[in-house]
């Protein structure tokens, strides 16, 4: 089965490596975390979510950032919906996935009771500061359970890049210095367009909206796929691609993330627009057939940049060459943290 559990030394893993412990901190980074759509709105949007993981940056509260002391773990902030009027929330690696302050608190199997205890816990101690009436979220808007426990719901997929202190520095001073009050829309100004934004300070001119095959929109996918175009330009990046496992228990096991004209051809969309408009029906499939297709997870996981982590105690491992192992071992269905 493609998500066993031996038990919470896995997460320990993910999540010691997530907060860069493992990594070299003379070297900066970030990683573009690919969160899979899930439930009732994933399947209405299954574009999914994206946020961003800061290795270097902390936050002294968290609508605000500064860089971080020996030993922090960093940082994961994306742009939310519902969170008290801010636009973005900083949130620590380990309660962002497992809504827990200690390793030894993940859980490797849930149900809904342990999730939504677990939630409420870290909504009680820590989340103070967005107040006693903020909403907690339901199947199509968003709360501040967008917050913690992110492994509860959905796999996640993270593209580690090289970053500089002066790049650090510069999203720092961007972050503080604009008003941090929601703008959040799912046409212009989404999850994707907050990554965007981030992305194009360390990377300056490179992520823009798409017209094909999104429609104009920027989409987690999109995003994805440009970082890794990029990087096979620029091989300065390391760009290092990880799994962040489902647990399980909760939920059934969240689904691939989707272009706008990948969603529409692929799911229920497409009879309507059949029969409402062929032409149009015709033109999203050229679209999607052409340009939709962004390669998926195996095409991103190649082994140059693709590190998988074996159960229970085999620790991190560079991947072999393609030579010494079957087609079956290329899938990306291992366990796979930040290293």
């Amino acid at each position: 089965m493609l998500f066993r559990r031996r038990g919470t030394a896995v997460f320990a893993f993910v999540i010691l490596a997530i907060a860069g412990i493992c990594a070299n901190r003379a070297h900066a980074q970030a990683a573009l975390l690919l969160e899979q759509p899930y439930g009732f709105f994933g399947t209405l949007n299954p574009t999914g979510h994206t946020a961003i993981y800061l290795a270097n940056i902390c936050a002294d509260t968290p609508v605000k950032l500064r860089r971080c002391e020996p030993g922090e773990p960093g940082t994961i902030i994306a742009r939310y919906q519902g969170i008290a009027g801010y636009d973005w929330v900083a949130m620590l690696p380990l309660p962002y996935f497992y809504s827990v302050d200690n390793i030894s608190d993940v859980p490797a199997h849930v149900d809904k009771a342990t999730v939504r205890r677990l939630r409420n816990r870290y909504h009680e101690e820590h989340l103070g500061y967005l107040g006693e009436k903020v909403f907690e979220g339901n199947l199509v808007r968003g709360g501040w359970t967008q917050l913690v426990g992110a492994s509860y719901d959905r796999r996640t997929y993270a593209f580690r890049f090289a970053t500089t202190p002066e790049q650090d520095d510069a999203v720092i001073a961007s972050l503080n210095s604009h008003p941090n009050h929601s703008n959040f829309n799912l046409l212009y100004s989404n999850c994707a367009d907050f990554t965007r934004t981030i992305l194009n300070i360390y990377l300056p001119h490179t992520f823009k909206r798409a017209i094909f095959p999104d429609a104009g929109m920027t989409t987690p996918k999109q995003i994805t796929d440009k970082l890794t175009r990029y990087s096979r330009k620029h091989p300065e990046l390391h760009l290092t691609v990880f799994e962040i496992p489902q647990v399980l228990g909760y939920r059934r096991l969240s689904h691939s993330n989707k272009s706008v004209s990948e969603a529409l051809m692929t799911t229920g969309y497409a009879v309507p627009i059949v029969m409402i408009n062929p032409y149009l029906a015709g033109a999203i499939f050229l679209d999607y057939i052409t340009r939709g297709r962004f390669p998926n997870m195996r095409r991103h996981c190649r082994p140059t940049n693709f590190r998988r982590y074996n159960y229970p105690t085999a620790g991190f491992r560079r991947q072999p060459s393609p030579s010494s192992r079957s087609k079956r071992q290329l899938r990306p269905s291992s366990r796979i943290p930040f290293q």
